[in-house]
């Protein structure tokens, strides 16, 4: 067995199905000797979500496409980034088992994780409000993941990443201020505030880390004191056992800053922060740095499961046998309709609805065009400004046979 420093998975490995299961490859051995492969559709969805969700924003899409291009299969599926709900199915593949079946792992690995990332960046950001979020997180991942962390976290909502790589393949450029080490190495705050505004070009704001030695309020004057109208912000990056009361802190810092005629040093506030922290602090800071909550969120646990055999419906118990389509007007009303039936008026509103589930691969070639992620993005971020109170919206959809 040869030996792989980094032990990942390598692309062509991905793509020839290597990265699976044992017992998929043991299917597939026993069903070509018993000459038993059959034609059958295999739905991907979540019957649950993690406690207090009532959406998610469905990620790797494009992925999947790429693992089963040249399958000869039928693929539909959601367009990524879209919101969905728990039992719609957000991709469906059509062919015989055997030319599918050892890439489940891989198929629910990517989409599991990208739309958990994706998931708990929109709820983040939607906790933001008009603040900056800016995405943080790659240094609690594994470096070969770390540009699709990125990914997710900026199609989710993010309005940036840190990630070099990640920034690179998104099309954007990445964004960070300094690190504490830094400031540790040019021996002291002000010398090291000074030297990167001396050192980085005009089009890097200045930030200034402003909680590495004293007190946050302290060092933010010390800043706007240092570089005068060039200081763009501050950035308290207080760890959660040194930090006590962040609002207060924010709060403190705020008027002190405006109190000696400092009103244009923006406040950004970083380190451990949730949803929880982030929406408590939005109406005082002007930005926030997340990392680990959107680089490790809660599961969205998507599983793809066989629901027609040779043109009948066939499922495992505790799955809705059938292969389904989804269908949303304009109210965010969804109804889950048999394939096939189509479904012109909302039950529930009486308004247009339009089919969620649309043809990504034919014949093993995707008829989908990319979409670049700035776009995707722009789309994720109009949906969820379209999305119904949270006392307004059903968070399971309407099952309907016509």
């Amino acid at each position: 067995m040869s030996k792989r420093p980094i032990p990942i998975a390598l692309q062509d490995e991905i793509k020839a199905g290597e990265v699976t299961d044992i017992y998929f490859v043991r299917a597939r051995r026993i069903i070509e000797e018993k000459g038993a492969d059959r034609r059958v559709v295999a739905e991907t969805h979540a019957y649950s979500f993690p406690s207090g969700y009532s959406w998610a924003v469905l990620g790797g899409v494009e992925e999947v496409a790429w693992t089963l291009e040249g399958k000869p299969i039928n693929v539909y599926a959601m367009e990524e980034g879209e919101v969905f709900r728990v039992y719609e199915p957000v991709l469906a593949i059509e062919g015989r088992y055997t030319d599918f079946g050892v890439y489940e792992s891989s198929i629910l690995g990517i989409l599991r994780h990208a739309s958990s990332v994706a998931t708990k960046a929109a709820r983040i950001k939607l906790a933001a409000g008009d603040k900056a979020l800016l995405f943080f997180g790659i240094r609690s991942v594994h470096p070969a993941i770390a540009p699709m962390v990125d990914r997710y976290a900026f199609i989710g909502g993010c309005d940036a990443v840190s990630g070099t790589l990640g920034a690179k393949l998104l099309g954007v450029k990445p964004v960070g201020t300094m690190p504490h080490a830094l400031i540790l190495t040019m021996g002291g705050q002000v010398p090291a505030w000074k030297a990167f505004d001396e050192v980085m070009p005009g089009e890097v704001p200045r930030i200034a880390l402003a909680d590495t030695l004293s007190d946050e309020r302290m060092e933010a004057l010390m800043a706007a004191e240092a570089l005068g109208e060039r200081l763009h912000g501050v950035r308290f990056d207080t760890p959660s056992s040194r930090r006590g009361d962040m609002k207060k802190i924010v709060r403190e810092a705020r008027w002190t800053l405006d109190l000696m005629g400092y009103r244009h040093v923006k406040i950004y506030v970083s380190g451990g922060l949730d949803e929880e922290e982030v929406r408590e602090l939005r109406d005082l800071a002007d930005g926030f740095g997340v990392g680990t909550s959107i680089s490790f969120p809660p599961s969205i646990d998507l599983a793809l499961d066989i629901v027609e055999v040779e043109g009948k419906p066939f499922s495992k118990k505790g799955k809705l046998p059938g292969r389904k389509q989804v269908y949303r007007c304009s109210r965010f009303h969804d109804t889950i309709t048999p394939f096939g039936k189509t479904l012109e008026k909302c039950p529930l509103c009486g308004g247009r609805v339009e089919p969620l589930l649309k043809p990504l691969i034919k014949d093993g070639e995707i008829v989908r065009e990319r979409v670049e992620p700035v776009k995707i993005r722009e789309n994720v971020l109009k949906k969820l400004r379209s999305l119904p109170p949270p006392e307004e919206f059903d968070p399971e959809p309407l099952l309907h046979v016509p």
